[in-house]
């Protein structure tokens, strides 16, 4: 599993520690849980200035629905820690939307009208969409978080691309410059993304895919990226010097010239994240996908957003330690909603007004355990706390929802964030042996 965090008696980060020397510490009182996600203890009578530290670099692979990051040792090239945040980026797209077309019925049927205000406002400069907002201050958030819990020295991000045959050799032209160490990995990087990682003919995936002309150059197709797709060794064969329509997929030539939203959102965000991350005052590291690829295919390593971020830039070392970790499934779900009250299917209010946010020192989505010891419902329940005003509060396990139990049994053990956390299951075969 992942490496334990640890935080010296002055709150000052040091080199991770193996889960069981955790274990040791926290057993013999020399220690004490201080977050249960990422899982941080902390020292009792450790100063910073009494332990040695050695650097650690977060890398950061971004992506439009889920960023991959990871934690490296510098010096070990051992993935410490990895994770995979979820970005809500979508939602919130729905909702504005929502919000939109509702305010533009509204002064269609003239009741609360006012004038529409579109031209009245001024974006400041750097201005992105709420949705593309989001993604960056995610990630920026969690790369602050990591910072506070393990010695970082340096980032890496998977930002633009480097001409490093031209850095390599400036004199490098012609056949030699096209068939560089990173030949192919920036198109075939692009053409993944398009294809979603599958067999364009017969959809399969996690097998070798090779890169596929719809319409065979032996007719005269080109090589431009609208006239190529993905297809696995069997198909590849069998279409010959057919053309795509001819092979009877006349629909491809189309699904080729459709846009990336998901690339088009991480191209949007890309400069906004760098910019922030060198505010750090850290070294950023930018590195290309066709530099990600290239990594993760010379280390045999399997696709992965916690992979591919482990393997972002030229400082990924020769040999890349990633036994035994398992990444924290992190997912954004906000801070709750702004709504004052709930309606009903005919817009009418069906609740009271909003009540204050914290009852008795707790609020809903906080993570408790409860230990309820007299009554119907005796046992322990850890769980996502939903609270009342008169302090019966509902606790949603991972298996069901238990309902009215006094605040007196309850307990927090982690603040609502605004994200939720899962482990990644452990395979059933990695189970079984």
């Amino acid at each position: 599993m992942s490496l334990v965090f640890v935080l010296s008696s002055d709150r000052q980060p040091l080199d991770p520690c193996h889960p069981a020397r955790a274990r040791q510490l926290l057993t013999r009182g020399k220690a004490a849980i201080f977050r249960r996600f990422p899982f941080t203890i902390i020292l009792t009578d450790r100063t910073a200035a009494e332990r040695v530290t050695h650097p650690h670099r977060v890398k950061i692979d971004p992506g439009s629905k889920t960023t991959g990051i990871a934690v490296v040792a510098e010096g070990t090239g051992r993935v410490v820690w990895a994770g995979e945040l979820t970005h809500r980026g979508q939602q919130i797209r729905d909702r504005l939307s929502q919000r939109r077309a509702v305010r533009r019925s509204r002064r269609q049927r003239k009741t609360r009208y006012r004038q529409p205000r579109f031209l009245n406002r001024r974006r400041p400069e750097g201005w992105l969409a709420p949705s593309l907002q989001h993604r960056v201050e995610t990630t920026l958030t969690w790369v602050n978080r990591l910072r506070r819990y393990a010695p970082i020295a340096a980032l890496s991000v998977e930002l633009v691309r480097f001409d490093t045959q031209q850095m390599q050799n400036a004199e490098v032209s012609g056949v030699a410059y096209q068939q560089g160490t990173l030949a192919g990995y920036e198109v075939r990087q692009y053409l993944l993304e398009k294809w979603n990682r599958r067999c364009a003919y017969c959809h399969a995936t996690d097998v070798p895919l090779q890169i596929e002309h719809m319409t065979p150059r032996s007719r005269g197709g080109s090589d431009r990226v609208s006239n190529l797709t993905l297809a696995c060794e069997p198909c590849n064969t069998r279409k010959g010097t057919q053309t795509a329509a001819e092979f009877g997929y006349p629909h491809l030539q189309a699904q080729a010239r459709l846009p990336l939203k998901d690339a088009a959102a991480v191209n949007s965000t890309r400069w906004a994240l760098s910019q922030r991350l060198v505010a750090t005052c850290l070294p950023v590291e930018a590195g290309t996908g066709g530099r990600t690829t290239f990594n993760r295919t010379r280390l045999g390593l399997p696709k992965g957003h916690w992979m591919d971020a482990a393997c972002v830039g030229a400082s990924t070392p020769e040999a890349l330690d990633t036994r035994g970790v398992r990444p924290l499934l992190i997912r954004a779900t906000g801070h709750g909603s702004r709504q004052m009250c709930r309606m009903d299917r005919f817009g009418f209010p069906r609740t009271g007004a909003k009540q204050a946010r914290r009852v008795k020192g707790l609020r809903t989505g906080d993570m408790v355990r409860a230990v309820v010891t007299t009554g119907k419902k005796v046992g322990t329940y850890t769980g996502r706390v939903a609270v009342r005003a008169s302090g019966s509060f509902n606790i949603t396990t991972a298996n069901r929802t238990v309902q009215g139990l006094s605040y007196r049994f309850v307990r927090a053990i982690q603040r609502n964030d605004g994200y939720t956390y899962q482990p990644q299951p452990v395979p059933a075969h990695a189970e079984a042996g």
